[in-house]
């Protein structure tokens, strides 16, 4: 591929290589702060660091949480009860029990239940979170202090509320007493009396937490911390996180510029975009050939790579707001998904450097671009890029629930800013459609939608050939079904070839009459010789590329009008003019087309169509026979005559094509059955 370029374009290639990766570079955001970045378990890449000042030894995070597992574990928690509240709820009992009316009981009745409810008060009476450790087992004792002494308490006497009610209801057994207890509502009148006292209970805790995690040593003044090579292990790493911050509290942070890993940074952006430069040269050749395309990728992955930069220097969370999906959905638009996949992936890449946690922010990424990508396999409405925000924003949101749950286990550390951070991310993924608007200008690239847009028969050009030339304008919309039926067949750009096919004939609009399908009766070219008329039918491909500069239509649609008739003959007046004049050797010149040919596919399906649809209608018998001997003679003529060898159609698309051809065709000629007339 490299003899296939010349000098300018393999410079181009190196100077928009070497311009991405010193800009990246250049503006990568950096700590001035003296934060190492390192891994545990993995060697120290830095030089020898050594103790500036005395540094505390303290536990491994390991260790540390070993010991608070274990505090945890064996921590019994201070406990008060209310003996007044006992007694005065004791006492409004009694007191309703006696002025209750109605009741079927005897005074030893009544002192029985006080009794009872005061022993069950006695016993203890719990909130309902407590009882459920003591139940379950985590809560054998409890402390009561009392005069700064504590005291432990077994709680295997210990009810809640409910579990006191229902043992009051098993000890009372007597019908009319349970009665009782249901009409004077004991169940509104058994209150917790033994409370957790969170308080000393907390200051407690925190003391017994300060007492473990004190220094186990300390590294003095002078002595060696570590030296490249060495394994960071999680003591090291605790002493140097200790270092670190003990160097933010004394204000003396700033790093040497030395200790900046330029060169890892420039070797990873090299590498980065070398893999892409590597995945357009051997899969994507035709993209690498093309200057227009290599500028488009590296501006759109460099652009948008420094805009996460700022983003992620203005806000705290401005990795999560940039809309990273945003270039896998441009690429998409004017490339192909596999390209925007790749993209996607290397822009992903290049901003991890930057980001804090960045398995995460990759996952996070990752997920989000291959949910742009498959909802908008096909996009030709505005409306699609709503949709595919509102998807991306699901996305994000689940990755995100998923890697909190997964580290901490839990919903309750998620924080509801970062889903705003999504929220607005996915508001400006929904404006990617400006974007893809001002980069099909600069790029003259051409998008479906843009497409879609076009065929719109209430465009102004298609408007006035229907009102001018109206048999051409059938005749256009009878080839674009023609050959988009074909193209859908061959895998080709179906959209394109419709559009294409709607305004390849709008340079008739200059002289309708001159064209078949436009005259009533009057044929001008019988005033006209040949020659004159051949220039005439010619030059309404001239007409039209003058027409579609003036309408600024996208140059994927000029082409069609510029190759569908290609380098090819207007064949009826030549042959006119070659019986006019036998034995002459005939200049072919004036009655040819301006070209050039087809050098896509679809430009050639559209000459295919174009001269299938207008000869199907001079047909005197539309039987299967005919139509096949029909598309057969005219496209095996056209590639004799040697009007597809510049486009990649292959062998087996002609067939396909001829194929959709004769379907297409039976069916729009099919014979109807005649009615018959009502006899009176």
């Amino acid at each position: 591929m490299i003899n296939q370029m010349t000098r300018q374009q393999i410079l181009l290639r190196i100077l928009l290589f070497v311009a991405a990766v010193s800009l990246i570079v250049y503006f990568l955001p950096r700590n001035d702060k003296n934060h190492y970045v390192y891994e545990v378990n993995r060697p120290w890449s830095y030089t020898l660091l050594t103790a500036p000042f005395d540094i505390p030894i303290h536990l491994d995070s390991v260790s540390a949480a070993q010991v608070m597992d274990s505090i945890n574990a064996h921590f019994v928690p201070v406990y008060v009860r209310d003996i007044a509240a006992e007694k005065t709820l004791i006492s409004d009992y009694t007191t309703r029990l006696n002025a209750a009316t109605g009741l079927d009981i005897t005074p030893a009745q009544k002192n029985q239940i006080i009794k009872a409810i005061r022993n069950v008060y006695d016993n203890g009476i719990v909130d309902r979170d407590t009882y459920q450790r003591i139940a379950s087992g985590q809560l054998p004792t409890v402390r009561f202090v009392h005069d700064n002494v504590a005291m432990s308490m077994p709680t295997d006497n210990y009810l809640s509320a409910f579990r006191a009610y229902e043992h009051l209801d098993s000890v009372l057994r007597d019908r009319d007493v349970r009665a009782a207890l249901t009409a004077t509502h004991l169940s509104d009148m058994l209150q917790p009396t033994i409370t957790l006292d969170t308080v000393t209970t907390r200051r407690l805790l925190d003391e017994a937490y300060q007492k473990a995690m004190a220094p186990i040593g300390v590294i003095q003044q002078g002595e060696r911390i570590i030296t490249k090579g060495d394994i960071v292990t999680l003591r090291l790493a605790t002493i140097l996180d200790t270092y670190e911050r003990m160097l933010d509290e004394r204000g003396d942070a700033r790093i040497s510029q030395h200790h900046y890993p330029i060169a890892g940074q420039i070797l990873y952006m090299v590498i980065l975009f070398g893999a892409l430069y590597g995945y357009l040269y051997f899969f994507r050749p035709e993209y690498f050939l093309d200057n227009r395309t290599v500028v488009f990728l590296m501006s759109l992955v460099t652009v948008f790579t420094l805009f996460a930069f700022a983003m992620q220097m203005a806000f705290s969370n401005g990795l999560m707001i940039a809309p990273f999906t945003m270039v896998p959905i441009l690429v998409l638009v004017f490339l192909d998904s596999r390209t925007a996949y790749f993209t996607h992936l290397i822009q992903v890449l290049l901003s991890a450097i930057i980001a804090t946690f960045q398995l995460e922010f990759i996952f996070l990424q990752f997920i989000a671009g291959v949910v742009a990508i498959d909802s908008l396999k096909d996009l030709a409405r505005r409306s699609q890029l709503i949709r595919t925000a509102a998807l991306i924003f699901l996305a994000y949101s689940l990755c995100y629930i998923s890697v909190e749950v997964m580290q901490g286990g839990t919903l309750a550390k998620t924080e509801g800013r970062i889903y705003g951070c999504f929220g607005v991310n996915a508001i400006l993924i929904s404006f990617s459609y400006v974007l893809m608007f001002l980069l099909e200008r600069v790029f003259g690239y051409t998008s479906r939608v843009t497409l879609v847009e076009l065929a719109d028969t209430n465009n102004p050009l298609l408007r006035e050939l229907s009102e001018e030339c109206p048999g051409t304008f059938n005749h256009s919309m009878a080839v674009s079904n023609l050959a988009s039926t074909a193209a859908q067949a061959i895998g080709a750009n179906v959209q394109m070839v419709r559009t294409g096919a709607l305004y390849h004939d709008i340079g008739k609009i200059k002289n309708p009459a001159f064209f078949t399908e436009n005259q009533h009766g009057v044929n001008p070219h019988d005033a006209l010789d040949s020659t004159q008329s051949a220039r005439v039918v010619t030059d309404h491909v001239r007409d039209g590329l003058v027409m579609a500069e003036k309408a600024k239509l996208p140059p994927k649609i000029r082409e069609f009008i510029a190759e569908h008739h290609g380098a090819g003959k207007a064949r009826y007046f030549y042959n006119t003019y070659c019986n006019a004049h036998p034995g002459e050797d005939v200049d072919p010149a004036p009655f040819t087309y301006p070209g050039p040919n087809p050098r896509s596919r679809e430009t050639s399906l559209l000459m295919m169509a174009d001269a299938v649809e207008a000869a199907s209608r001079s047909m005197k018998e539309h039987s299967p026979e005919a139509i096949t001997a029909l598309v057969n003679k005219i496209i095996d003529g056209q590639i004799a005559e040697g009007l597809h060898n510049e486009s990649p159609l292959s062998f087996r698309d002609v067939q396909a094509v001829k194929a959709s051809f004769i379907q297409r065709l039976r069916t729009m000629y099919h014979s109807r059955i005649s009615y018959p007339e009502l006899k009176k």
